[in-house]
């Protein structure tokens, strides 16, 4: 019987990837970049107007927040850069 590793949630990011995991595409991960920018940004704009209005506690939360977000998608792996590597590789060979 053939060991299978089970596969965790978002398993197409991270450090260590299954052979079973794909990657996202980088016109994907374009998007995620901008669509996590855009919504962090937004978080960041609404924590300083909580900190004009000294809600401490709202404004903390949502800096952290908003810098979370912003910085979620540089987990993702890209399908494709690998193989151009690669094929470099064997070219200057």
């Amino acid at each position: 019987m053939a060991k299978t590793d089970a596969q965790r949630f978002g398993g197409e990011f991270g450090p260590v990837r299954n052979k079973e995991t794909k990657g996202v595409s980088l016109s994907t991960f374009k998007s995620l970049v901008w669509t996590s920018n855009i919504g962090g940004l937004v978080l960041v704009a609404i924590s300083l107007e909580f900190f004009t209005q000294a809600n401490w506690f709202w404004a903390t939360i949502c800096l952290v927040t908003g810098i979370i977000i912003a910085l979620f998608p540089s987990n993702y792996e890209i399908v494709g850069m690998e193989e151009f590597e690669e094929e470099k590789d064997t070219e200057e060979e």
